[in-house]
């Protein structure tokens, strides 16, 4: 079962996509599989960049520490999700921590394998070359976000990208399926967690969403879109 489970993953992930599933069979081949569980360190920032992973199960927050201390997620990472694609690249470390959200099953390869799956097989290289593009673009995009954008746009783009990410319907709206603290929002969105409990405490009496210990449910997917885009009445007129 575990077996089926793993290429259908690696099927569905960026880095295989497009690769028969026999080569992806002898991919699964060479191979190992880690559980860890929920609070469990995957990679430390600075760590020699030995191993990559695919999420199986579960699901894995990547940080980073500035110099002054202060500890930023980067973003969460979900099943047929890459960790440590640092590996790609051929650095030497990776940028960042990476640590189990929940209790999670990893498929992992050494660099040296990835190196060679990569030389065997052309479309895994370009996909690779692809992903590295994606997550440039990424950080590009939320530097602009950083630097032009109120706060309450920079919130809503998190919020946003969360539940394209990792959003399920329910009745009451579109829940970010994992736990999720007012201190997360307000890493990634740049911002202090004074902050983002002030605009959530408004977007509730609004019914724009729904907040409760560690959890985030949109209600108005469309009023957030434009609060993001800087469109919405609701915006106030400041930084």
């Amino acid at each position: 079962m575990e077996y089926q489970t793993d290429l259908i993953i690696l099927e569905r992930t960026e880095l295989f996509r497009g690769v028969a599933v026999q080569a992806l069979r002898e991919i699964h081949a060479v191979s190992y599989r880690k559980r860890f569980s929920a609070g469990e360190i995957i990679f430390r920032q600075d760590d020699a960049a030995a191993s990559l992973y695919v999420v199986s199960v579960g699901r894995l927050r990547a940080t980073q520490t500035v110099p002054d201390g202060q500890q930023i997620i980067i973003r969460y990472l979900g099943p047929g999700e890459v960790a440590g694609y640092t590996t790609l690249s051929g650095a030497a470390t990776h940028p960042g921590s990476i640590t189990a959200v929940d209790d999670s099953y990893l498929i992992g390869w050494s660099a040296d394998t990835i190196k060679q799956i990569m030389s065997e097989h052309t479309a895994i290289a370009m996909n690779a070359i692809v992903l590295l593009g994606a997550r440039y673009r990424e950080m590009q995009l939320r530097l602009r976000e950083l630097s032009t954008e109120r706060v309450e746009q920079r919130i809503a783009h998190t919020i946003l990208r969360l539940t394209a990410q990792a959003g399920r319907r329910t009745v009451r709206g579109v829940e970010i399926a994992f736990p999720l603290t007012r201190q997360d929002l307000a890493e990634m969105s740049g911002t202090t967690l004074h902050t983002v409990s002030r605009t959530l405490s408004a977007w509730e009496e609004e019914g724009i969403v729904d907040c409760g210990r560690r959890r985030v449910i949109v209600a108005e997917m469309d009023a957030l879109t434009l609060i993001a885009a800087g469109t919405s009445p609701r915006l106030p007129n400041r930084l």
